[in-house]
């Protein structure tokens, strides 16, 4: 009986081993910039880019789910969950799992973000196979102990308090509940105090078990690797766990659907005895999908992304009202953020939020220069590439373009599309985002009569 079974049970390995797929989604030039992909039976994609120039290796896993997949209840389960990936498995205790990436001079972390969620590995090409057995082991095996959820939780706890402690950083969290209410992208990716509390192990592990399927994962590893050798060695690791259960599962499609942000002129004040005044001034933007995403980036870049941005320029070069001001985009699948942000003394916060606002205004009337426009243009290229400089940053966009978008755009293509952008592609876009209503999130120690003035920025 043992031996029949053992018999059928490879005959099944070796006929879902022959229908892995395996495509190449961007041809570099000998073989360097070359990204593919295998899918396995079960589900699980394996993305990967070559770079032979380079003695390191990026291994990242990343899951389809992120804050905006929490009930009320469940809020801050998506990041409780990434810490506890990192207490244990089966077979390996959480001491072991840094001691093994630590002694070969690596660098493990995770990250949890509104949609998605990561965790990643960067050593030496030499030691990729220690980084894909420990990182494949977190993500198929762990235990989630009662014990560890305890622990962990005062360490969460401390986390949000650490960042309530910067307003610089809360105020976007504000910001995103200013625009959002109570929807799940509107909650904080933290959690709260009360909702963290809450969270029992096996909720936790109910929440592991609906979302960590192979079908939900994405595995992506950018370095001096070869694809073959990674898809075989993850293959083995999820085999050995048990997690292609079902040859004929199929990846899970990245986010769809519409819903329109309609907020507008909305003002949340959180009163805290500051020493500056935290403000950002926002609308709702585009969602990743839309196809004026590379004209917005243009806008962004122009209107606040770099020193000799408008914002810049105005608010802190010419009155020296600021040191940190800045415009930002965020793109959801279905929707968008745009924002500004600044930092100010208290008695600067209507100075800055009418500059601010006249520019937005002033833009979305006039539209910008062309001589502005081209030079966003050779910025917003520039950085682009000098951000994709390491492994961990080639990881990142494979990776995230898989899950989001389902597909790979070379950085050829990239800088393509940011330079096809016209003048009026950006005053169009600008009309648009810029033209609406905003609404306005404050952090500090504003007095009453201040308060009070607030919504003449978004009136």
């Amino acid at each position: 009986m043992t031996s029949r079974g053992s018999k059928a049970t490879a005959r099944t390995s070796s006929e879902a081993r022959a229908v892995a797929r395996t495509q190449t989604l961007i041809k570099g030039e000998n073989g360097i910039g070359t990204v593919r992909r295998t899918t396995l039976p079960g589900g699980l994609r394996i993305v990967t880019e070559t770079l032979p120039s380079v003695r390191s290796a990026t291994f990242g896993i990343w899951a389809h789910v992120g804050s905006r997949d929490e009930t009320p209840a469940l809020n801050g389960a998506t990041h409780y969950l990434e810490h506890l990936l990192f207490k244990g498995t089966a077979t390996r205790s959480a001491l072991d799992i840094s001691a093994a990436i630590d002694a070969v001079g690596g660098e493990m972390n995770a990250f949890t973000a509104k949609e998605y969620t990561c965790y990643y590995a960067r050593v030496l090409d030499t030691d990729l196979p220690l980084a894909i057995d420990v990182v494949c082991d977190m993500l198929t095996g762990s235990v989630i102990r009662e014990e560890d959820v305890d622990v962990e939780r005062g360490a969460i706890l401390e986390e949000i308090a650490m960042t309530e402690d910067d307003p610089g950083d809360c105020v976007h969290d504000l910001f995103a509940h200013t625009m959002f209410g109570d929807n799940p992208l509107g909650r904080p990716v933290l959690g709260t105090v009360d909702t963290v509390n809450a969270l029992t192990a096996d909720r936790i592990r109910r929440f592991y078990k609906k979302h960590y399927d192979p079908t939900h994962l994405v595995v992506a590893c950018a370095g001096n690797i070869d694809h073959n050798k990674v898809v075989r060695q993850v293959r083995a690791a999820f085999e050995k766990a048990g997690a292609l259960k079902d040859p004929e599962a199929q990846p899970i499609a990245p986010r769809g659907g519409r819903r329109a942000l309609r907020t507008a002129g909305r003002v949340e004040l959180l009163g805290r005895k500051t020493e500056q005044a935290h403000i950002v001034l926002g609308m709702p933007g585009l969602a990743r999908t839309d196809e004026r995403r590379w004209a917005l980036g243009v806008l962004n870049t122009a209107l606040g992304g770099g020193m000799s941005s408008r914002l810049f320029q105005e608010v802190r070069e010419k009155r020296g009202l600021a040191y940190s001001v800045y415009s930002y985009t965020s793109g959801f699948a279905d929707c968008g953020l745009f924002g500004v942000y600044a930092g100010c003394r208290p008695s600067q916060v209507h100075d800055v939020l009418k500059i601010c606002r006249d520019e937005l205004d002033q833009v979305a009337e006039h539209g910008l220069p062309d001589d502005e426009i081209e030079r966003a243009i050779g910025q917003l290229r520039g950085s682009t590439v000098l951000g994709l400089e390491d492994t961990g940053a080639l990881m990142n966009r494979i990776g995230k373009s898989e899950l989001c978008w389902g597909e790979q755009m070379s950085v050829d293509d990239m800088l393509s599309r940011i330079a096809s952008v016209t003048p009026d592609d950006v005053r169009s876009v600008a009309r648009d985002i810029l033209g609406r209503r905003p609404s306005l999130s404050v952090i500090g120690p504003l007095k009453d009569k201040q308060a009070s003035r607030l919504h003449e920025a978004v009136a």
